[in-house]
């Protein structure tokens, strides 16, 4: 119990950096595999086509992972909210019920993607060129469905205990598993876009094997129970209900790369399609960190919210805040202005990165602001704030960017500022305006989300987090 008992006692700096950065490593590591493999496509003898069909089969990869955070972060922070209320069972209990659901909606999901991998596919945006591809990938991916919900989302149980350099460990097997036998798949047996799935899902077999080894072992505090297999309605249910908010703010990524997808192949092409998958991986670079420091404050907010220790929640929030928005202003920023540079790993061809080096300016400018949003929303989540944390998720997604995607290119994409904007890329796409607007449709979001999350967990910070309970 000595790392539960840090998250009560421990300075909250030192605390919260001792858990974040195994966290931050974790996530950058696993965004580098994440590049390595997209790298390694585009390099392929076909790679253009190679990474439209990726592009097409992504919004299915990000679909599986939505479940996985549906059902394993949904859970994690209320088995910490138990622990710090001193109720062993009860988190063991919340537990074992994630475990059962992740392993029965893997088993679900890679039936149904089996059955009908060809119309999803079609209707994400496939066509005849890259179909034949983007089947030759999930149908090999979607095999490892269950590796991929244990490895991730029982390893939130991992971190929400406080052991943060193991779950750390657990994504760095994998990460680094899966770098070492892209090349080997895809380029020494020649086996392409298969090559670059089968190697993902050895590589997440191998990370859930060891995350079970570690909750089956003695040195976790809570462990997976025999008797709590038979689910528990009210279990699920409250599962489920903290779970739904990352679950919609993962699943709807989804539909926004197939609106994305949809609109720029209407208005700019293979071009500007192709860009979509390099700008979804560099909004990574800024997503998946600060998602580290958020992981690493999650267990200290919520043990303490749970013990009605206001004033370490209050710190813990602060500090992750300020951590957040600092990382995302000099990321983005970074990578704005050193755009050509990191482009030049994605591709050799001098139109697509002078392209996307125009596009990354244009849709990375929100992502100055988003460590602000993400670290009041994921202390929503932390504190158990299920219903707000999921206002806030459909706020931004729902609300304003996917209606933006559409509405934009037939009102900004009409204005003099669009034409002015896009003139230095009329060349590569068949409507640059339109294809701006598509674009700009991103900042704006970004940045009327982290505005209103802001201000909406002010009003919360002021009524609930204010004052100790003396």
């Amino acid at each position: 119990m000595a790392k539960t008992q840090d998250l009560a006692t421990k300075k909250v700096s030192s605390l919260l950096f001792s858990l974040a950065i195994p966290a931050i490593i974790a996530q950058l590591v696993n965004i580098i595999y994440n590049l390595v493999d997209r790298i390694y496509i585009g390099q392929m003898a076909d790679g253009t086509v190679a990474m439209a069909s990726l592009g097409v089969a992504l919004p299915i990869v990000t679909f599986i992972m939505a479940f996985t955070l549906l059902l394993g972060n949904g859970g994690a922070p209320l088995a910490a909210i138990k622990l710090g209320q001193d109720d062993k069972d009860g988190a063991e209990k919340i537990m074992t019920t994630s475990f059962v659901l992740l392993v029965a909606s893997g088993i679900i999901i890679t039936i149904a993607i089996l059955m009908f991998k060809e119309p999803i596919l079609l209707l994400f945006g496939a066509n005849a060129e890259t179909l034949p591809l983007a089947i030759d990938y999930i149908e090999i991916y979607c095999l490892g469905t269950v590796f991929v919900q244990i490895a991730v989302g029982m390893n939130a149980y991992i971190n929400t205990q406080g052991f943060a350099k193991v779950g750390m460990k657990s994504v760095l097997i994998g990460a680094v598993l899966n770098i070492i036998l892209d090349p080997i798949f895809i380029f020494g047996f020649g086996m392409g876009v298969k090559g670059a799935a089968l190697a993902t899902i050895i590589s997440q077999g191998v990370s859930a094997v060891w995350v079970l080894i570690f909750l089956f072992g003695k040195k976790s505090t809570i462990k997976i129970r025999k008797n709590y297999l038979k689910l528990d309605l009210k279990v699920v249910g409250a599962i489920c209900a903290l779970g739904v908010s990352p679950f919609i703010m993962t699943s709807t990524e989804s539909l926004l790369q197939i609106s994305f997808n949809s609109q720029l192949d209407k208005f700019g092409g293979t071009m500007a399609v192709g860009s979509m998958i390099v700008l979804l991986s560099l909004y990574q670079l800024i997503n998946m960190p600060i998602n580290g420091i958020t992981l690493g404050a999650q267990p200290i907010i919520s043990y303490n919210y749970g013990a009605k220790n206001y004033e370490r929640v209050r710190e813990t929030f602060k500090l992750t805040f300020i951590s957040s928005l600092t990382y995302s202003f000099l990321m983005a920023g970074s990578i704005m202005l050193f755009a050509p540079f990191v482009l030049r790993m994605f591709s050799n061809d001098p139109n697509t990165i002078e392209f996307t080096t125009w596009a990354v300016r244009i849709y990375l400018f929100g992502a100055l602001f988003f460590g602000a949003q993400l670290a009041c929303q994921q202390t929503f989540m932390a504190c158990g704030q299920a219903k707000i944390s999921l206002m806030m998720a459909i706020f931004r997604k729902i609300i304003l960017l996917i209606p933006f995607i559409y509405l934009f290119p037939m009102t900004i994409g009409n204005t003099e500022i669009a034409v002015s904007m896009s003139q230095t890329v009329t060349s590569f796409v068949n409507d640059a305006p339109k294809v701006f607007a598509v674009f700009f449709a991103e900042p704006v979001s970004d940045i009327l989300a982290a505005a209103v999350t802001t201000t909406v967990f002010y009003r919360f910070y002021k009524k609930h987090l204010s004052k100790d309970i003396g």
